[in-house]
């Protein structure tokens, strides 16, 4: 057994216990995942006071909520669709409270360009988001792209520990603009794919009609 094996291992067995105990304690999973948001303000106010390294710190207990929610869901039997739905619109809350958090630093240093570098990562983050929800109300799935949430939330906490937010902000405002325009030409390929089947799909019943 590998290094990694050994740990990945270990570490689903403590995130199993974690759960497992959460769910006999009965507490709602909309609650751990509003505990999440709590974190993430707190964070975005360290970010605010230039505390980059607490925030970071805050910004992985707040994932812990995020990471455990959906597993005690799913334990408890309260896995609803309002749940999916609320657990969607926190997570937005909590991408922008960081960047609130991230946009009161650098106007309390007077840093304009990076008041606007962050202004534009928030727009990439709202539209990359915006983009798979509104794609889905037409095709089956839209999860394409290069910058989910998951590996948005981890570029911020390594740009937090490590003082070196300006390139994890770069990253974030090209790569999620970048999937915004991919969702949007796969969404648009798609979309032809499933008119040209109806048109095929019209064709044929327009056929058998006639020869009745």
């Amino acid at each position: 057994m590998t290094y990694t094996r050994a740990i990945g291992i270990g570490a689903g067995y403590i995130l199993n216990a974690v759960v497992r105990g959460l769910a006999l304690s009965r507490i709602h999973p909309n609650v751990l995942t509003s505990l999440g948001l709590v974190m993430n303000i707190i964070a975005a106010w360290q970010f605010a006071r230039g505390r980059f390294f607490t925030a970071g710190l805050v910004v992985i207990g707040a994932g812990f909520f995020d990471l455990v929610d959906g597993p005690v869901a799913r334990e408890t039997n309260r896995v609803t669709k309002f749940g999916g739905f609320f657990d969607s619109v926190i997570d937005r809350y909590s991408d922008l409270a960081l960047f609130m958090g991230l946009l009161v630093y650098y106007a309390s240093i007077n840093r304009f360009f990076y008041i606007v570098l962050t202004a534009i990562v928030m727009t990439g983050v709202v539209m990359t988001s915006y983009t798979r929800a509104r794609a889905e109300n037409t095709i089956p799935s839209c999860k394409v792209g290069f910058l989910e949430r998951a590996e948005r939330v981890v570029l911020i906490i390594i740009g937090a520990l490590t003082d070196r937010m300006a390139p994890v902000l770069w990253v974030i405002a090209v790569l999620s603009n970048v999937t915004v325009i991919y969702r949007m030409i796969y969404t648009w390929e798609q979309t032809r794919e499933l008119e040209r089947a109806q048109l095929e799909a019209r064709s044929r019943r327009d056929k058998v009609a006639s020869l009745s």
